[in-house]
């Protein structure tokens, strides 16, 4: 391992930013992922003000104090990571039953799937393809077990935190019925909506912990340049679950803190890792899954983590999509269906007006069963428009999808409204007229 990305890391030139387009790209072996729609570098729109309303994870995140961890050790990257970087990075070592299983079929020469969902560092963003921690991760497991045939899926999408994530966790990730999956929304996730990025993290472990496939679940915790994070918060769902936790924000904070590097040699911005920065991400992953394929002889593969009892919410197991792909409006006049890309996410309704009236144009309308609702739209750099959510005559929520100056066009999303029991609503998207010239629905979120 440390030959191979000792290769990596004394690589001298930044590859360009790498993303995926609106499906996962799926790879066997080499776990490569293919180029499309370059997005932009900055993940993590919005601002990051305390919430309210939350929060267990304040008291319940796990420490690192009472752990057995080396003092300060020196540190240079070409020399891989040490055992005090791999002590603070195992934030919650977790059971380990399902993982064994996983390792002991690869090691049977069966065929694995692997994937990986997050927002741009998942994605690759900094790294670019063969560099990226999803890639040399899968890499990774296929030289340890060569006569297995290793598939990888790269659902990293940019700007996209647990929210979003967990709406298109069966489309982009479920749908591949995976042994084996890698999350990461920690940058993504900020506390401008604490208590809804806990239930929706939350949401995506149990979608897949409790899914067909029943996959192993790694989680991962990364930072940005200053310490900001959802680290906090999505350990403690972790560790309510007993779901192991990869702390790439502890051990490269510790070796920055003592003065061993400084963040421009694993980041080229502030917030993704950069070639060298994924590859000490993945000697963080490796060298954990290692610690497991060197005990398969003595864990037991039967006492598997525990999800009877609900950490945050269960709200979210039933979240699904209405999107343009597969989807038909109850009423589209004066609106464009689009299946193009956009953000990476897919296709999308779309109404544009060049003086800023819509006349002409009605709503939106869709008809849905739902407990809860929610929308997906494009926040634009020019042009965006602000609209009304309408649920059932009234109006829910009013959206300024305005984003000028802005480092990039993405999909945003917003949680417009709950009800106590599922039941039949009428959901309309109407635009208003003279702000904006452009509206971009890509999907109705909802839950049942």
């Amino acid at each position: 391992m440390k030959k191979v990305l000792s290769i990596v890391l004394l690589c001298a030139v930044i590859l360009s930013a790498v993303s995926c387009g609106n499906t996962p790209a799926v790879t066997e072996a080499t776990g490569t992922t293919a180029p499309a729609e370059t997005s932009s570098a900055e993940e993590t729109p919005g601002t990051t003000t305390a919430d309210t309303t939350v929060s267990e994870a304040e008291t319940n995140a796990p420490e690192t104090e009472g752990k057995e961890i080396p003092e300060d050790m020196e540190y240079k990257i070409e020399n891989g990571i040490n055992e005090r970087m791999k002590a603070l990075s195992e934030l919650v070592p977790g059971n380990k039953a399902r993982l064994a299983k996983v390792l002991k079929r690869a090691q049977a020469g069966e065929e694995i799937t692997v994937a990986y969902l997050g927002g741009s560092i998942t994605q690759g963003s900094s790294a670019g393809p063969g560099a990226c921690y999803a890639d040399l991760t899968t890499k990774w497991l296929q030289e340890q077990f060569p006569d297995a045939k290793i598939t990888a899926v790269n659902a990293g999408i940019g700007a996209t935190g647990s929210y979003i994530g967990v709406y298109r966790t069966d489309r982009d990730v479920l749908v591949h019925k995976p042994d084996l999956v890698f999350i990461d929304f920690s940058v993504n996730d900020t506390t401008e909506h604490t208590q809804r990025n806990i239930e929706s993290y939350d949401g995506v472990l149990r979608k897949l912990w409790l899914s067909e496939s029943a996959p192993a679940i790694v989680t991962i915790a990364m930072t940005m340049e200053d310490g900001t994070s959802f680290q906090e918060q999505h350990s403690a769902v972790c560790a309510a679950y007993d779901i192991p936790m990869i702390s790439y924000k502890n051990a490269i904070l510790d070796v920055i803190d003592n003065g061993h590097i400084v963040w421009k040699d694993i980041s080229d911005d502030n917030i993704h890792p950069n070639v060298p920065g994924h590859a000490v991400l993945t000697e963080l992953i490796t060298s954990y899954l290692q610690g497991v394929i060197d005990e398969l002889d003595t864990i037991d593969t039967e006492k598997e983590s525990d999800f009877s009892t609900v950490y945050a919410s269960d709200k979210y197991s039933t979240a699904a999509l209405i999107v343009p792909e597969n989807d038909t409006p109850a009423n589209a006049t004066g609106w464009e269906t689009k299946l193009d890309i956009f953000g990476n996410f897919g296709g999308y309704w779309q109404v544009r007006s060049g003086d800023g009236s819509f006349e002409g144009v009605e709503p939106l309308k869709f008809e849905v069963e739902a407990k809860s609702i929610g929308v997906f739209y494009g926040k634009l750099v020019s042009k965006g428009g602000t609209f009304d959510v309408v649920v059932d005559g009234e109006v829910a929520k009013t959206i300024n999808s305005d984003f000028k100056g802005g480092w990039g066009s993405y999909v945003e999303a917003e949680a417009v409204i709950d009800f106590d029991e599922c039941g039949t609503h009428t959901v309309e998207i109407v635009p208003h007229t003279g702000n904006g010239a452009v509206v971009r629905i890509s999907a109705i979120a909802i839950t049942k």
